[in-house]
């Protein structure tokens, strides 16, 4: 019984450790964007598709007011965005996102997962010319030419568009983000997106055949996703 009730109190508080990371993440996305592009929803889309990914990640509502209260002082920690690329174990190519106030502690702790896997992190672009940066809209539907049309008419650049399972998947550059959003709801009302999110996209992916470089592997993003500044890591490996 006193063996049960351990595993049940560490698998408790792995569940608490891994919302406070969620909700820390969140709460320094919404901050950084809050302050960058304005606290109103309706005129900063990006804020608009964070909170409602923070709210379908069941992060409490008094997270998200903080982190805006926070940004609507003006004052607070200075966060900028760091860009780390390189090659992971299973010459996995491997992208990661940080948002950091410590721009050199910040690479030490992520060129360290890389040194502690036997990898190694690389120069700007040399991975990331083999990801496409695009913005990702999915939402229910099931007329994908109307909803081509409706970009198009909007001058959006289009990359792809997909219809699958009674969903409609839109790809376009990030930069054309605000104006694709724009336009779907101008086009079709209030949208509930299942997906809203700027992201990397491989342009391959590949999967790990040897089971040492993936659990090598699994480590490497369990060591990054440890990391407090790390807000998304992209990879080309299939899991």
């Amino acid at each position: 019984m006193g063996r049960a009730y351990q595993n049940r109190k560490e698998s408790m508080a792995k569940t608490s450790d891994a919302k406070a990371k969620v909700y820390s993440k969140f709460s320094r996305e919404i901050y950084v964007c809050a302050k960058s592009g304005g606290l109103e929803p309706e005129s900063n889309l990006a804020l608009q598709g964070l909170i409602e990914r923070a709210k379908k990640a069941q992060v409490p509502a008094h997270v998200i007011d903080k982190a805006l209260d926070k940004a609507k002082g003006g004052g607070g920690e200075d966060f900028a965005i760091a860009r780390y690329e390189g090659y992971g174990p299973g010459n996995s190519m491997v992208i990661i996102e940080c948002l950091t106030d410590n721009p050199n502690r910040t690479f030490g702790d992520v060129r360290s997962c890389f040194t502690k896997t036997k990898t190694k992190i690389g120069t700007q672009g040399s991975v990331s010319h083999m990801f496409d940066h695009a913005a990702i809209l999915v939402f229910a539907g099931q007329d994908e030419e109307a909803v081509l049309e409706a970009l198009l008419m909007a001058d959006v650049d289009v990359s792809d568009i997909e219809n699958e399972d009674g969903k409609i998947s839109v790809f376009v550059p990030h930069t054309e983000y605000a104006k694709a959003k724009s336009a779907l709801v101008d086009a079709f009302g209030a949208i509930d997106f299942e997906v809203d999110e700027i992201q990397f996209l491989p342009q391959m992916t590949k999967p790990i055949d040897n089971d040492e470089d993936r659990e090598q592997f699994e480590r490497f993003l369990d060591m990054l996703e440890d990391l407090d500044d790390v807000q998304n890591v992209y990879y080309d490996i299939e899991l």
